[in-house]
């Protein structure tokens, strides 16, 4: 017999409440991206059938030569259709410097309402071997951003790479940023990987307080010194996810090859924060 609506919703709230956080296990789509440009359904249910419940898009705009581009012509309501039409739902999206600029940032700004979006996440600054001059420049053009995001009802966020974690002059150049980001405009999407220096992520997260409002996950096997599915790896989740819940996090992302992607679906189901 088929389940009854109410059936399928119990289903679907104990699924949530298996979860870390009581959250839907969320996936980046960057690494399936040739996947989307050939079959964006097809992509799209072959992660619901792995288990995902949510995903993170990249801006059709900002990526449209990275796979994409063939949504960038789409109504963005219609985008929102077809990934609920999958089993999915998607509040957050990465977005390239360029879509933040004062040219740019009111079309960005319509597209994210369009697609329903929460969040829009810089997923960088661009910069490599800069300033920290111009890190600090950058700051402020993300706060500047980050106004106009508030007032359409959105989170603007940034999200960091392991060169954030470098210093500069003596100085971790993510503190900098830190202490330049408005705290009430721009929340952080707090990307584990910096595990990979040695940077300890239970420590940064619990730095970061209520300003964390997102996770990208990836574990680290010491022995490979590379990735690995989520709880085979070093990385203490329970007590991640703890430090998580307590900072208010709203969503969190894996973001791997698909292969670990979707080895990290079993672990995540069964941990308790």
């Amino acid at each position: 017999m088929k389940p009854t609506r109410r059936e399928f919703a119990a289903a679907a709230a104990g699924a949530l409440m298996a979860a870390p956080l009581g959250l839907p296990i969320g996936c980046q789509t960057y690494p399936v991206r040739k996947a989307i440009e050939a079959d964006f359904d097809g992509a799209l249910r072959q992660l619901a059938a792995a288990g995902f419940q949510a995903i993170e898009l990249c801006s059709p705009h900002g990526y449209i030569k990275e796979g994409f581009g063939a949504l960038a012509d789409q109504d963005p309501r219609e985008v929102r259709r077809r990934i609920e039409a999958a089993g999915l739902r998607c509040e957050s999206s990465h977005y390239k410097p360029a879509e933040f600029q004062p040219d740019a940032i009111g079309r960005t700004i319509e597209y994210a309402r369009g697609l329903g979006l929460k969040q829009m996440v810089l997923a960088t600054f661009s910069l490599r071997n800069a300033t920290l001059e111009r890190w600090i420049a950058r700051a402020g053009e993300i706060n500047r951003a980050a106004e106009e995001i508030h007032k359409a009802g959105m989170q603007t966020i940034f999200h960091n790479h392991n060169v954030e974690f470098e210093k500069l002059d003596g100085a971790l150049i993510y503190d900098r940023l830190l202490a330049e980001l408005d705290p009430k405009l721009v929340k952080m999407q707090f990307q584990v990987w910096v595990v990979s220096m040695g940077v300890d992520p239970v420590a940064t997260l619990r730095k970061l307080g209520n300003r964390a409002a997102s996770l990208h996950l990836q574990d680290y096997d010491p022995a490979t010194k590379g990735m690995t599915a989520i709880g085979k790896g070093s990385i203490d989740w329970k007590v991640l996810f703890g430090v998580a819940r307590e900072a208010g996090v709203k969503n969190y992302f894996v973001e791997m090859d698909l292969p670990l992607m979707e080895a990290s679906v079993p672990f995540l189901r069964r941990l308790r924060s």
